[in-house]
């Protein structure tokens, strides 16, 4: 899509939707152009029954983080909930058409930066450093401020601003069809990219994301980490995504096999649970998002004595990720190639693109861009062989519905056990520095045993576990553009 054809919009203090909401009825009269609305959000405000049914489906639950949020009709919106307009605007990345500042700005220069040429401004009851600090930030204006107390503004400085990033053929090569590459494809053709997906197996979700059950929850830290606040925001968003895609069933009667039937995190032992208390009080999160427990509110949910209590994420759960993929890539409708049963061997540069070039020498596919999604696999490619990736072994134990505890979530503690999926549950995974992906007893007895330090000894045995088994691997995920080896400049990938 044309850069003429966006609108982004940034609002400084996003205390109530209602200018949200007037620009979406405005937006959402027949155009061509797609929103991008970027609230900063001390906390975040509850949506009126006026609100579109879509936004209202979507609207988050009250954390702190970057919630996006896809809506109808070409609309991005990007909730930064919690601190201040200060605080968030060195984050942000964009060309802005239009500020909305309700309340006093300290960082008012901070906006030259992210200002497209000619972008308007408005903004509330301004004093007068607040009028310094506009003017030195590159605003001019002709009017006094309105009734209503509004000052508009327009961005007229002719200091040199970073260039605005040159259009791209919107046309992309990705290689590998688990949950990266299969998620990759769809946010690509949603924005209007064309895109060719190869893969080597058969089918989508074939090797590392071909487990019977992935487990979505959130991590929690005492200090609200990076790896917190990515977990956070992703775990949202994937529910959000899903919602999209045809909402998720564990009897396959919607598109994602899956299940927000909870996940009980148990406490490994009385210094954990003193820690699970300790982030749950300190952070306030609402109750949807996580609980606290005690030992007795654990067991009663577990059906089993525990020693200690557990965090419950009410909304968390299990997916099936092969489905997650294909939903994803039904999703990208006739945006997408796909070349199964295919792979590249290697990469090449002609003609200014990419060609994706099979052992036979024939090329597959060709395109200025290519997104590296096969795990490690990209290591076989000479561009990429340089990535610090690396992979874990993990054996999954399966157990049939009637040999194992009836579980009515997801139980986790040194292992995670799934309610059945399909008449299977799954108990695992183990951790073992090697990629054989062939199955082990000592890997199966590793897996009932933690199983039976959780439910018990007694209530394993009276179901009379038998068992079967997957094993695959983890992989360290990376992205971004491929960093360039010492002594050497970046690929283009």
């Amino acid at each position: 899509m044309a850069p003429e054809s966006r609108r982004v919009v940034l609002e400084t203090a996003f205390a109530d939707a209602s200018r949200l909401l007037a620009i979406l009825a405005s937006h959402r009269a027949p155009t061509s152009a797609t929103l991008h609305y970027i609230a900063i959000a001390p906390e975040l405000p509850s949506l009126g029954a006026d609100a579109p049914v879509d936004l209202r489906a979507a609207w988050p639950v009250a954390v702190a983080g970057l919630h996006r949020l896809a809506l109808d009709g070409g609309v991005t919106l990007d909730l930064l909930v919690g601190g201040t307009a200060a605080q968030w605007l060195p984050e942000i990345t964009a060309r802005v058409d239009e500020f909305v500042i309700p309340e006093p700005l300290d960082a008012m220069r901070a906006l030259s930066r992210l200002a497209a040429p000619g972008a308007k401004l408005r903004v509330h009851a301004p004093d007068e450093q607040q009028l310094r600090a506009l003017k030195a930030a590159g605003f001019s204006w002709q009017h006094a401020p309105d009734a209503e107390g509004w000052l508009h503004a327009d961005y007229t400085s002719r200091k040199p601003q970073p260039p605005a990033p040159p259009p791209r053929e919107r046309r992309a090569i990705v290689i590998g069809a688990g949950v990266a590459g299969s998620a990759a494809c769809e946010r690509l053709a949603a924005r209007g990219w064309q895109v060719t997906l190869i893969e080597r197996q058969e089918e989508p979700a074939q090797e590392a994301s071909g487990n019977r059950a992935g487990i979505f929850m959130p991590l929690l830290s005492k200090d609200d980490n990076i790896p917190t606040r990515l977990t956070r925001a992703a775990y949202l968003h994937a529910m959000r995504a899903w919602q999209r895609l045809g909402g998720l069933a564990p009897d396959g009667s919607a598109p994602v096999l899956g299940d927000q039937c909870g996940v009980l995190q148990l406490a490994r032992d009385a210094e954990h649970a003193a820690l699970q208390r300790e982030v749950a009080e300190a952070w306030q999160y609402p109750r949807e998002f996580v609980q606290w427990l005690d030992a007795n509110e654990a067991a009663a949910l577990l059906g089993s004595e525990t020693p200690h209590g557990a965090w419950l994420f009410g909304q968390g759960g299990w997916a099936n990720p092969a489905s997650v993929c294909r939903a994803m890539l039904a999703a990208c409708g006739d945006r997408l190639t796909r070349i199964f049963h295919a792979e590249a061997i290697t990469l090449r540069r002609a003609g200014g693109e990419w060609e994706a070039v099979a052992a036979d020498g024939r090329v597959i596919a060709s395109a200025p861009t290519v997104v590296l999604a096969n795990g490690a696999g990209a290591t076989d490619i000479a561009q990429a062989a340089e990535l610090p990736l690396y992979t874990m072994r993990g054996q999954v134990t399966h157990l049939p519905a009637d040999a194992f505890p009836q579980l009515k979530m997801v139980v986790c503690r040194e292992a995670y056990m799934t309610p059945p999926v399909q008449g299977i549950a799954s108990v695992g995974a183990t951790y073992d520095r090697d990629d054989d992906r062939g199955l082990r007893a000592e890997s199966q007895e590793e897996n009932l045993q933690r199983a039976e330090e959780i439910l018990g000894a007694e209530r394993l045995q009276a179901a009379g576990a038998r068992n079967a088994a997957l094993a695959g691997t983890r992989r360290l995920p990376h992205h971004g553009p491929r960093p360039p080896a010492p002594g050497r400049r970046a690929a283009r990938l």
